[in-house]
């Protein structure tokens, strides 16, 4: 028997904005909290750890906000409880698998913005990382979606998105409310005890227990398929049926799944192993579960940092998995990305005044959400709803970042 809730109050929980006081390096399951000095995919844990006499009251602290969504819906969003009642949670077999989920969709705009997350788990993200800011912080990020809003009328195609290990669904709220102004059904996954925190409408909070675990190529595939399990029952719970009276109307037999990291192996099991999946999304993630041999017949895109090219810290991860994909798919590299670029993270540390991993070169902040959606919503596009979509045949003049690959 599965359950499914939909919450009579916000639940968001937070980004990881540093998870563990760093984003998770590419290759990695999970990451201990480096110490001074130390750094992890790329960020300094220096320059994001407090100093010395640093005030924490946020009252000067700068307004957070996500980039405008570039399509020409207006955007609802509403949290969902599910329940598998026949799964046994994989890191607390004792209990069933409990996940929350976020939906965003084209929407009637009606009542208030939904927030980005609550103070409790802002509270435990910013404690966690030790950053010189007040523990609310996340719950100020100005977003673009309509809190519980009715949806428009229309059948739509479905996006699934996955996170990366120890980071929160709203790690993707920029990419989801993207893609829902333009059209498409988002379910954004926080994988339980995968996540720094994740909140329950009771007001129970589950801690990481991915994040206590050595970080091994065996771990790595279980959490990978386990989270393709996530997904198919997901896909189950949304494709079912009228969810609530004015939710968006699914078209299951228009399916993609997009993932980040871990999110994005997970992404690739997903492609192979369900065969609702139509179109698959690798966001920087080194896959924990390699193609079968034998080939994958569906669109697959991986759109990722230098960190995957042939002879770089990722070996031949990315190459040997996209020999064993057909014409369709695509190999994008933006070579100045860093691991966060793909996410809202750097958007925050921009706006927060903290030093980009890399450099001034990376590129991250709006610039890295705004490639992240072009070439991602490419792909959708073509691959989802067969529109015509040159972004991916060439390189672009318009983002001069990006090389294909392949």
């Amino acid at each position: 028997m599965r359950t499914t809730k939909y919450l009579v109050r916000s639940a968001f929980t937070a980004t990881a904005l540093v998870a563990c006081a760093a984003l998770v390096a590419p290759g990695a399951v999970a990451a201990p909290a480096p110490t001074s000095g130390t750094t992890t995919s790329g960020i300094a844990a220096s320059a994001l750890a407090p100093t010395s006499g640093t005030a924490t009251s946020g009252l000067d602290e700068p307004t957070l906000a996500l980039p405008e969504p570039t399509g020409r819906y207006p955007v609802g969003v509403t949290p969902l409880h599910l329940v598998d009642e026949d799964r046994a949670d994989p890191w607390v077999p004792a209990e069933r698998r409990e996940l929350m989920v976020s939906l965003w969709y084209p929407a009637v705009p009606r009542g208030e913005i939904a927030p980005y997350t609550n103070e409790a788990v802002s509270a435990a993200i910013i404690g966690s990382a030790g950053l010189p800011f007040s523990p609310g912080i996340l719950t100020t990020v100005e977003t673009h979606a309509h809190d519980r809003a009715p949806a428009l009328p229309g059948r739509r195609p479905l996006v699934v998105l996955s996170p990366g290990a120890s980071l929160s669904r709203e790690s993707l709220t920029a990419l989801a409310e993207d893609l829902a102004s333009r059209g498409y059904v988002v379910a954004g996954i926080d994988h339980t005890y995968e996540a720094r925190a994740v909140e329950f409408p009771d007001g129970r909070v589950a801690g990481c227990l991915l994040c206590e675990r050595e970080n091994t190529a065996e771990l790595g595939a279980q959490v990978a398929r386990g989270r393709s399990a996530d997904i198919s029952f997901v896909l189950d719970e949304l494709t079912r049926g009228r969810l609530w009276r004015h939710a968006p109307t699914i078209d299951a037999r228009h399916i993609a799944v997009v993932g980040h990291s871990l999110g994005g192996a997970a992404a690739a099991v997903s492609i192979t192993d369900d065969p609702r999946v139509d179109a698959g999304v690798n966001m920087d993630g080194t896959f924990q579960v390699d193609f079968p041999e034998a080939g994958v017949d569906r669109p697959f895109l991986m759109l990722g940092s230098a960190s995957h090219q042939p002879g770089a810290s990722d070996g031949t991860d990315w190459p040997d998995n996209f020999a064993r994909l057909g014409a369709a798919s695509r190999w994008l590299q933006v070579p100045t990305a860093n691991h966060g670029s793909f996410t809202d993270q750097l958007v925050f540390l921009d706006q927060l005044g903290v030093p980009l991993p890399g450099g001034p070169s990376t590129v991250g902040g709006e610039r890295g959400v705004e490639i992240t959606t072009a070439y991602v919503g490419a792909f959708l596009d073509r691959h989802l709803r067969g529109r015509a979509a040159p972004l991916l045949d060439a390189p672009s003049a318009a983002y001069p970042e990006v090389e294909f690959q392949g």
